[in-house]
């Protein structure tokens, strides 16, 4: 990967961390980055020893956009090519992934956020859509996945007036799951991401496939496809599997609730 600007570590509890490490540019994004990136998650996709990822930034910002240096390549449509698109990636990555976001999350950096599955956010953390400001078409989703996420009128705020939205305002809005200190940004994520290990590795997969999935569809086409898959799933599964469940389903009934996240 280019110059470790883009770091993966795997723990052995299977939490991948990958962290975009260029802070003294505001973890600007370059092109070999971008590519680095999308191999990262590509990589991790595919890795059994991996159940959930966390993203976040090195330094003081998450991602301040792309790199001016690459702006013309990026911008006239290098990034077609979806196995070096890291957005790309992180949309067909089956494992859940947790956006840890402090500082700037700005333009190209807050379309990353919203490839993410689950956001963290740090007090001070920050969503800036500058589009508009400096004449730049969205091609990373963020003009369409905005409105479904805080619905269309403060989307259309957000984006036509630049102003930034702050973690607090970002987590009334539903954007933002917690938001927390700086210090606890990523104890945090780590654990949403154990109560995420604690479940059936394989249901998380089809759980975050189908509600992704169903998201692109209108809700009766979206019943139908959550019903198919349940037919396809049930139908699958052997007498000997179905006892297991249910032995397993008993057990874990007789025990204390989980406390909340």
């Amino acid at each position: 990967m280019s110059e470790n600007l883009i770091l993966v570590k795997k723990d052995p509890d299977g939490i991948a961390y990958v962290t975009i490490n260029r802070p003294k540019s505001l973890n600007s994004l370059t092109r070999p980055m971008m590519t680095d990136l999308a191999r990262a998650f590509k990589s991790l996709d595919s890795d059994e020893s991996v159940g959930v990822i966390i993203l976040s930034g090195a330094g003081r910002s998450f991602c301040s956009g792309v790199d001016l240096t690459s702006a013309e390549d990026v911008l006239k449509g290098d990034l077609k090519d979806v196995e070096s698109d890291p957005v790309a990636q992180m949309e067909r990555c089956r494992k859940p992934i947790i956006g840890a976001i402090s500082g700037f999350a700005t333009t190209a950096g807050f379309e990353i956020t919203l490839a993410c599955d689950i956001l963290i956010a740090s007090t001070d953390a920050k969503f800036i859509d500058t589009h508009a400001r400096f004449g730049v078409f969205p091609s990373w989703g963020l003009s369409q996945k905005l409105s479904l996420l805080i619905g269309p009128n403060k989307a259309r705020e957000v984006s036509l007036t630049a102003i930034p939205l702050t973690a607090e305002k970002a987590e009334k809005w539903g954007l933002v799951n917690h938001v927390v200190e700086g210090n606890e940004l990523l104890n945090k994520a780590r654990e949403v991401a154990h109560a995420i290990l604690k479940n059936n590795r394989d249901m998380v997969l089809r759980y975050k496939a189908v509600i992704n999935d169903g998201g692109k569809l209108d809700l009766h086409h979206a019943l139908l496809l959550e019903k198919e898959r349940a037919h396809e799933y049930y139908n699958g599964m052997t007498k000997e599997q179905f006892k297991k469940m249910q032995e397993f389903i008993t057990a874990r009934s007789s025990k204390k609730p989980a406390s909340k996240l």
